[in-house]
């Protein structure tokens, strides 16, 4: 059974804000199934975007990691590739999710070091 949307957003909060960083949940979505967005701002004007994996990301995943060790109740992949993008363009992208979706979470983490807390719950698409 999935956890609801604003149980595990609350916990993921903690965890951030346990491990050093700085979160703050900037978008309140859909209580029991909205999709979540995970915003990791560098604070140097750059950030990078986990969002929610499509299924048939998860299902590659599965079949090329023997060793698969993700979370298959939430996975993310990172909405832009690895390198960090202008933070004005990825809230602009986050301004027409919520245009198409309005029942979205987004949580926002400050961290210089660009941690985003999601270890075992990335799919790597690169």
């Amino acid at each position: 059974m999935r956890l609801h949307s604003h149980i595990w957003v609350s916990a993921f909060i903690r965890q951030v804000n346990n491990g050093g960083a700085s979160a703050v949940l900037t978008q309140r979505g859909e209580a029991t199934a909205g999709a979540i967005y995970i915003k990791v701002a560098l604070l140097d004007r750059t950030a990078q975007l986990y969002s929610p994996a499509p299924l048939f990301l998860m299902e590659e995943a599965q079949k090329t990691k023997s060793e698969i060790t993700l979370d298959i109740d939430r996975c993310w992949h990172s909405e832009f590739g690895i390198e960090p993008q202008d933070e004005f363009e990825i809230d602009q992208f986050i301004r027409q999710q919520t245009q198409y979706d309005p029942d979205i979470w987004v949580i926002e983490i400050e961290d210089r070091e660009g941690r985003h807390f999601l270890d075992n719950q990335l799919i790597d698409t690169n």
